[in-house]
């Protein structure tokens, strides 16, 4: 599927590396390039998790709250009024108002998240499309141009999450106190919906602008363009790269295993799988902008170099095409033929005798044609054509006064 993708060639994020071309598969690179910095992997997944500790704290207390509310409030449904007053979504109204609080608490946490998010991704992209040069340094240059690119999304979807966890309550709440749950539970799976759409837009969101340079509506709309061109795919990578959640989302012994895997490596799992995914489809889509070895060695020049190697490619281009409009037709005199002139054939049987007088009539039209040449040099037509040409070649080596080589161009030099 052909995507009329807009605005993003030529304007990727790439200030402190030189971009390498794949030399395998965009899968089993990415495999080796990780297996070769696993280490690195690690210790930038703990940093990572340093910025996502304020949101799970904030899980932690929320669990712990609401676990101490159940000691204060008397939630036993068994024990009806007189002796307790009626119970029933008391406790599904404990955990609503609680959630108010607590998601709301998250999206601000999702401000100090989006800090290792935004690093952690320019860093990871860094890494592959380098083929292993790893800087922790990256991160902070991730910060600083894809901070904003990843709040964005962050929150957004953050807010979708809010929403749904609320609507969630609030239909538990309708269904413990015996209402009628059919509008509660209708609203409940279109907010899950939307949540789910405002998660694989938002994924897009972030992929588009920490990629590339691009103004407000443009990362809207390619966004868009990119998640409605692979759902599939979208999907399918999107849930491979949640593996960590689903494992913590099983529940009981796996909740250690998900932990564990979060604690050394489940940020970055996610984030890669991402990263790699959505630069594959960048790279079908826009013209990667890669550079080849011998244009790596350009970063470490400075600008008078980089502008006298392009002047010296201007001069090369210039005599190519000097070159290329030169014509041997009338550069030089050609000996025409005269009328009537017999040329010796062969037929179908020959003699040495006939090879030789052959031969010496080839030497003798060499000598005529030479000398033709050397008695029409001074001609004024080869004259004055050669002299033009022989100003421009001049002009390609002359130096100036000052020893340095005048500018030739090849939008000058044919003039």
């Amino acid at each position: 599927m052909a995507l009329n993708v807009n605005g993003l060639e030529g304007k990727e994020i790439a200030d402190d590396y030189t971009r390498k071309s794949v030399p395998v598969g965009r899968w089993r690179d990415t495999w080796e390039v990780c297996k070769g910095a696993f280490g690195k992997l690690v210790i930038l997944n703990l940093i990572i998790l340093v910025c996502f500790m304020p949101a799970v704290a904030i899980f932690y207390v929320r669990s712990a709250y609401i676990a101490g509310l159940g000691t204060v409030y008397p939630l036993n449904p068994g024990i009806t009024f007189p002796h307790y007053p009626d119970v029933q979504g008391m406790a599904q109204g404990l955990v609503l108002s609680s959630d108010v609080m607590f998601y709301g608490l998250m999206i601000i946490a999702g401000f100090i998240a989006s800090i290792g998010i935004s690093g952690a991704a320019y860093t990871i992209r860094r890494l592959l499309n380098t083929h292993g040069e790893f800087r922790f340094k990256s991160f902070l240059h991730g910060i600083k141009t894809g901070y904003l690119k990843t709040v964005l999304p962050v929150t957004v979807f953050l807010l979708f999450l809010y929403g749904t966890v609320l609507v969630g309550d609030w239909k538990d709440v309708v269904l413990a106190t015996g209402g009628n749950g059919a509008g509660a539970i209708t609203a409940y799976v279109f907010a899950i919906i939307a949540c789910v759409f405002a998660g694989i837009y938002g994924g897009w969101l972030f992929a588009v602008g920490t990629n590339y340079r691009v103004g407000f509506g443009s990362l809207l709309k390619n966004s868009f363009i990119m998640m409605l061109g692979t759902p599939l795919q979208t999907v399918i990578i999107a849930g491979v790269a949640l593996i960590p959640v689903w494992i913590l989302l099983i529940g009981g012994f796996f909740v250690w295993i998900a932990l564990a895997f979060f604690i050394a490596l489940g940020f970055v799992f996610i984030l890669t799988c991402w990263v790699s995914f959505s630069q594959w489809t960048f790279d079908l889509f826009i013209t990667p902008n890669i550079k080849v070895e011998q244009s790596k060695v350009k970063v470490n020049k400075t600008e008078k170099e980089l502008a006298q190697e392009k002047a010296e490619e201007e001069r090369r281009i210039a005599g190519e095409l000097l070159a290329a409009g030169r014509s041997e037709l009338i550069a030089r005199p050609i000996m025409p033929i005269a009328a009537g002139q017999a040329v010796n054939t062969f037929g179908r049987t020959y003699s040495r005798a006939l090879l030789a007088e052959a031969e010496k009539e080839r030497q003798k039209l060499c000598e005529d044609i030479s000398a033709y040449e050397k008695a029409h040099e001074n001609d004024a037509v080869y004259k004055e054509y050669n002299k033009l040409f022989a100003e421009r070649e001049k002009a390609l080596k002359v130096d100036d006064k000052k020893g340095k080589k005048k500018k030739v161009s090849a939008a000058n030099l044919l003039k």
